[in-house]
């Protein structure tokens, strides 16, 4: 992806809605919209932000185990399992 062809200004945008809003489906790529020579706001189509939003849900997920391994809030697999067997959840 080449960013500098993913920025316009809010005229394009403004003239161009419907054909951005198509590209969308081929073009995974987000669209950078700049306000007077700022960049301002990007616009993505549906499936990338699913995306987005599912790989900022792993990378939480990823942070909360770390921190608790941290903080020591941790059991080995075997105690894990043991624990497990005892309920009779596990076989």
């Amino acid at each position: 992806m080449k960013l500098s062809d993913q920025i316009k200004p809010i005229s394009y945008l403004k003239s161009h809605a419907a054909e951005i809003i198509r590209s969308f489906g081929d073009n995974e790529n987000p669209l950078i919209v700049t306000q007077n020579g700022e960049a301002k706001a990007v616009i993505q189509g549906i499936d990338a932000y699913e995306q987005t939003q599912e790989t900022m849900a792993l990378l939480k997920i990823l942070a909360i185990g770390n921190r608790q391994i941290e903080e020591g809030k941790v059991i080995s697999a075997d105690d894990a399992f043991n624990r497990l067997r005892e309920t009779g959840k596990i076989t």
